[in-house]
């Protein structure tokens, strides 16, 4: 039998926003390493299309919108112990200043922070996370890297990092860890609301020369969630393809 640090083998790992992007890639990534997935969102035809990719039919799913209560319950409810949780799940708005309104600052906040912060209260008090459970937060560079037009999607993000290093302190006692992975621009359905002429322009500031893909964060995953990252809690994992490097 061949040694892999990597193998996600005997783990039942929870992946949210797993319909499309990097959640579909995660899921699909972690069901080829053998991880037991159940996968979540609101959507339930994308769903069903990302357990259609997956490795193995072991796999579940629960369609669920956890900006409502009903929705967190519905989903905590359903599942079993825990070695491994990914929060995916996340939404872009881009607004300068002058148009922010406090709806629309709550709506980011809401998914892209909230949700994955109540989830993971819920499931620390209700002990179904496993006593070396792995929490991997989607983050992004955009949480310390500005850009026009990004404030409120910036403002979610750091709330999201500064979340999980506390989480990451709390849990250390309990053998929980916690971790974040910063992408930079990654191809998934949140890039069309960019211009052909944003992307393009802003392709010149990423040294390797392109956006990333989902897979690329997926294997970052992947690596966060297996026992190789056993002494790895509270860090942030920047994966841009050297945009930060200027």
């Amino acid at each position: 039998m061949s040694y892999n640090p990597f193998s996600l083998k005997g783990k039942n790992v929870l992946v949210t926003g797993a319909s499309s992007g990097i959640g579909r890639a995660t899921a699909i990534e972690c069901s080829r390493l053998g991880a037991k997935l159940i996968i979540t969102g609101r959507n339930s035809e994308r769903l069903e299309e990302t357990l259609s990719l997956m490795e193995d039919e072991a796999h579940s799913m629960v369609v669920a919108d956890l900006s409502y209560s009903e929705g967190l319950n519905l989903l905590v409810n359903a599942l079993p112990q825990l070695d491994g949780v990914v929060h995916s799940a996340g939404v872009l708005k881009r607004l300068p200043l002058k148009f922010v309104t406090e709806e629309n600052l709550a709506e980011l906040m809401q998914i892209n922070f909230i949700i994955p912060a109540l989830l993971t209260r819920h499931l620390y008090k209700k002990k179904i996370l496993s006593t070396d459970a792995s929490i991997v937060f989607i983050s992004s560079v955009a949480s310390s890297f500005a850009s026009l037009g990004n404030i409120m999607y910036m403002a979610s993000k750091g709330a999201l990092n500064s979340f999980m290093k506390g989480v990451a302190l709390e849990l250390a006692s309990s053998g929980i860890r916690a971790n974040a992975i910063q992408p930079g621009m990654v191809k998934t359905h949140l890039t069309v609301l960019i211009s052909d002429s944003e992307i393009e322009k802003d392709i010149d500031c990423y040294p390797l020369g392109r956006y990333g893909k989902p897979e690329e964060i997926a294997c970052a995953v992947v690596y966060l969630l297996s026992d190789a990252t056993k002494w790895m809690t509270g860090t942030l994992l920047t994966i841009d393809g050297g945009l930060t490097l200027r």
